[in-house]
């Protein structure tokens, strides 16, 4: 044991011996050597960069559980999206440059998005729900993996044309069943609403309880029938694409979230021309719009940072031997190296394959620090 005990130590001592006299070859190095190393290390940077704006694209359609990004161009975003106030409010969160990735937040699952909120567009119902044609609307089209119990609220908007006069105007819903059945007139929900004369607006009514049937017995949904009828019996609801881009009917669901955890920490942070050495996280800024992703209403653009440095002996005390490893063999993939140590979310709106409108949150993409690990 004690001859072993000997040999330990004066490994340690050579290598900490070519340590120390690389380091004073490095003091009478001429600074032509200086700025070659200053290059190599912004050529290092640029190729992480490169890598975790790649990594980025997977993780995303890794966690919305996507194979390809969806098809959808930006005139089709610009007719799909609702012209109404719950999609501007989302909206209005958002900075110039994107998610303002609060600080300290981190959610349980960092595999997958957790879903907040979705718009559904009306579509067309079956014809067998349909009597002379109509009616033309609305059919709303839900995942079964909603669960009814975490449905926080549901929120039919419907889009009214001006009315000629003040008037009181009865918003009806009416629940479709087959015409086989023996009609479709079944009145689940109704309200009055005072409007006034030459002004449309976006009205809401609840129908929390009707999608909590339909998720439970998905074969009762055919769809709902709408009319706003003022007192001259004028139907100013809004039930096709044929009065304007955006202004047809959507359902607009709130989902709970999954349990979270917070946390706050601190780390070092680096520009690009800074000097420092160490492991340190660098600014990196996402633009969706250079990937060609127009199915990303927003954020266009966020933060995300990456990591690049070098983890030295001074800074890795908990690591000895790893390091000495490491200087023998430099192209050795063990031991520990700069990566991200704390990770925070971003919030997304965005068009899904269904082209649903989802709001919802995407685990760990921001590098909230970085660390030798």
């Amino acid at each position: 044991m004690h001859v072993m005990q000997v040999l330990i130590s004066l490994s340690f001592m050579v290598a900490f011996g070519s340590m120390g006299l690389g380091d004073q070859t490095a003091h009478h190095q001429s600074p032509a050597t200086d700025d070659g190393e200053q290059c190599s290390t912004c050529e290092v940077r640029q190729q992480i960069k490169n890598m975790r704006l790649h990594a980025i694209k997977s993780q995303i359609l890794s966690k919305l559980r996507l194979k390809h990004a969806p098809n959808i161009s930006r005139d089709v975003v610009k007719q799909l999206l609702p012209k109404a106030p719950p999609l501007q409010k989302l909206l209005d969160q958002y900075d110039v440059l994107g998610d303002d990735n609060k600080d300290g937040v981190m959610e349980d699952d960092d595999e997958h998005a957790i879903t907040e909120t979705i718009m559904t567009m009306a579509t067309e119902p079956e014809s067998i729900v349909q009597i002379d044609g109509k009616p033309k609307c609305c059919f709303f089209s839900f995942s079964s993996k909603i669960q009814a119990n975490r449905i926080l609220r549901a929120q039919l908007w419907v889009h009214l044309q001006p009315a000629d006069e003040v008037t009181t105007v009865l918003l009806q819903i009416s629940r479709l069943i087959p015409v086989t059945d023996g009609g479709r007139n079944i009145q689940i929900r109704s309200l009055k609403i005072d409007v006034n004369a030459g002004v449309s607006s976006w009205q809401s009514i609840d129908v929390k309880q009707v999608l909590s049937v339909w998720l439970r017995q998905p074969d009762t949904n055919w769809g709902i029938e709408i009319n706003a009828l003022d007192s001259k019996g004028n139907d100013l609801a809004v039930t096709s694409t044929e009065a304007g881009e955006g202004l047809q009917p959507f359902m607009e669901v709130k989902i709970s979230e999954g349990p979270k955890r917070s946390r706050r920490d601190s780390g070092l942070d680096c520009d690009e021309n800074s000097p420092e050495s160490r492991c340190c996280r660098y600014p990196l800024t996402v633009d969706f719009e250079d990937f060609g992703w127009d199915w990303i209403i927003a954020p266009k653009r966020y933060k995300a940072n990456y990591c690049s440095g070098e983890c030295e002996y001074m800074h890795l005390q908990k690591y000895p031997h790893t390091h000495l490893v490491n200087k023998a063999n430099p192209r050795g993939t063990a031991g520990p190296c700069c990566t991200p140590t704390k990770m925070s979310p971003i919030n997304m709106l965005y068009f899904n394959r269904k082209e649903q409108i989802i709001y919802g949150k995407i685990p760990s993409m921001v590098v909230d620090r970085c660390g030798c690990s």
